[in-house]
């Protein structure tokens, strides 16, 4: 890697996160959000441990989830409308590389903040130390998969009217394995399962996402401003 291209990744993800710092309160809608719908389930369900225990991972994975597809409408909208991705474009530097990095400032704004917000959610479903590390864990490791499918579905719809819901139809689907194994490890967890193979296959799901999901964003951002 030369030093004007980790120059150019360095500069793409100070710039993002700096807008998302001057944006904050989208950030802390979000953060909001995942805590609220995360913390309603409790109150509606009862005081039942064991049936809060049962719950828990999977209500905060799918809180986490649909949390992290609020953010995607804004993940390449404003560049597009002020000219920043056609100037990207024309950067000269891989385009796959400069996408992934706008990404990884996404989930350090917007994923990151749920990550180390989870274990003190997970403490309202009486999760015990076990389940709550493994739920960070999991989270850890699934978030950045989340942002970067649903970073290929908020480039296939730029532009599009009606981009949110047709970004969540897109994406959808591909988040249930994340969710399947993700909340999977911490079910494990609490049950003094072997948690491991959960977590490699969500490992293994985040390098396949890491290695191919910047070309298709590439690819559709050259579409979406042709």
């Amino acid at each position: 890697m030369t030093a004007g291209l980790r120059q150019a990744l360095a500069a793409v993800t100070w710039r993002d996160l700096l807008l998302a710092v001057r944006l904050r309160t989208d950030v802390l809608t979000i953060v909001f959000f995942f805590a609220i719908v995360v913390s309603l389930f409790p109150l509606g369900v009862g005081a039942d441990p064991v049936l809060l225990r049962a719950l828990g991972p999977g209500v905060v994975w799918v809180a986490a989830l649909l949390a992290s597809m609020l953010a995607l409408g804004r993940l390449f909208a404003d560049d597009f409308a002020d000219g920043t991705l056609e100037q990207l474009v024309l950067a000269g530097e891989p385009l796959p590389l400069l996408a992934l990095a706008k990404v990884f400032a996404h989930w350090l704004a917007t994923g990151l903040p749920l990550v180390l917000l989870s274990p003190l959610l997970g403490l309202e479903f009486g999760l015990d130390a076990a389940g709550l590390w493994v739920l960070a864990t999991s989270l850890a490791i699934g978030t950045p998969v989340l942002s970067l499918i649903g970073a290929i579905g908020a480039a296939l719809t730029l532009g599009v009217r009606g981009g949110g819901a047709l970004t969540a139809l897109l994406v959808l689907p591909l988040y249930v394995p994340a969710l399947i194994f993700g909340a999977g490890a911490v079910v494990a967890a609490g049950q003094n399962m072997q948690f491991g193979g959960h977590l490699s296959v969500l490992g293994a799901m985040l390098f396949a996402a890491i290695a191919l999901a910047p070309w298709a964003i590439s690819a559709a951002l050259r579409i979406a401003l042709e």
